[in-house]
């Protein structure tokens, strides 16, 4: 058996455990992609995407997942990613919305101001 088999068949088993295992990631929209499974290190990093990004319940997920291939003897060091839902609009930093429309609530002034001020529409 070559290295790349060797690499692929640990892929495989992760990709076929999480489908199997885990198939609430896609019940809810996301979507799960095995980007590394070396088993010579032991790392596997796996990332999450679709309706995961943003979702309140990632870290539950993400720790089961973590929890559960770590018990395989030949699993060393599990990463699992999960974009941050920020990230596809510029981040907490960006001065305005994809759409260019101010980020305050509303686009209306600071957040939540009930005295918009005298330019207020």
């Amino acid at each position: 058996m070559t290295e790349s088999d060797t690499d692929g068949a640990l892929r495989d088993r992760v990709e076929a455990w999480l489908t199997r295992e885990m198939p609430i990631i896609q019940m809810h929209g996301g979507t799960s992609a095995v980007r590394e499974a070396d088993p010579e290190t032991g790392e596997v990093i796996i990332e999450l995407g679709g309706g995961c990004k943003g979702c309140s319940v990632s870290d539950i997920t993400t720790s089961n997942i973590e929890a559960e291939l770590l018990t395989w003897p030949e699993i060393e060091d599990i990463t699992v990613r999960v974009p941050d839902a920020r990230e596809s609009l510029g981040g907490p930093d960006q001065a305005e919305s994809i759409m260019g429309i101010d980020r305050t609530e509303g686009g209306r002034g600071d957040w939540g101001s009930s005295n918009p001020g005298k330019d207020h529409l």
